[in-house]
């Protein structure tokens, strides 16, 4: 089994995704012996943001040294998710939606030709058989009352992995983590015993 390990946020030690996310690759190592596990910091190595070079160049023109990297590094993006059963995502809220890392990463995944392609019938996502699992943090509550509204983290990246073919989106939330000193801690204990239970029931 391959899982592949995506980390977002900037915040380093103090990030509670980062915490969460790795929790859960544990878990799945424990419950699947022999697993390999290949770590993609975003943080560490963003990629940058498409350019409409970058959408229209191929590989077999004469392209410039800088734009020959970047072809190559969304290929080396895309080979990684495709090559993983799980994909493991540490993503957290940030202003109602994802940090601009991961969206400058799922913008270099989601290929025409590679993860989804267009059909007679519509698009038709071309990685499935994956299970995503997002670790998402959140510094108020947003699975429920009136700020649910402003979910634009979670919804996104369930749609956004169901339009790549991937039918099993799972969330391990971290919620509320700002709202109370202690309430930090609360929600990474209960991501902690959800991780626990969905790497069982893998």
């Amino acid at each position: 089994m391959n899982i592949l390990h995506v980390d977002s946020s900037p915040l380093g030690q103090n990030s509670v995704s980062r915490v969460v996310s790795a929790k859960i690759v544990a878990e799945l190592q424990a419950a699947h012996q022999g697993a390999k596990v290949s770590p993609r910091d975003l943080a560490v190595t963003t990629p940058n943001h498409l350019t409409g070079e970058m959408l229209f160049a191929a590989a077999d023109q004469d392209l410039a040294p800088e734009l020959k990297a970047e072809l190559a590094f969304s290929d080396e993006l895309i080979d990684e998710f495709l090559a993983a059963d799980i994909i493991v995502v540490g993503a957290p809220m940030y202003n109602f939606s994802v940090p601009s890392q991961l969206k400058a990463w799922i913008d270099r995944i989601a290929k025409a030709g590679r993860t989804f392609r267009y059909t007679e019938n519509g698009p038709e996502g071309l990685a499935k058989g994956k299970r995503v699992i997002v670790a998402s943090s959140r510094g108020g509550i947003y699975s429920e009352g009136p700020a649910a509204a402003m979910d634009h983290q979670e919804a996104y990246l369930k749609a956004v992995f169901a339009f790549l073919g991937v039918s099993s989106v799972e969330i391990v939330r971290a919620e509320g983590i700002a709202l109370a000193p202690d309430a930090r801690e609360k929600a990474i204990a209960k991501a902690g015993a959800d991780a626990q239970k969905l790497a069982v029931a893998a």
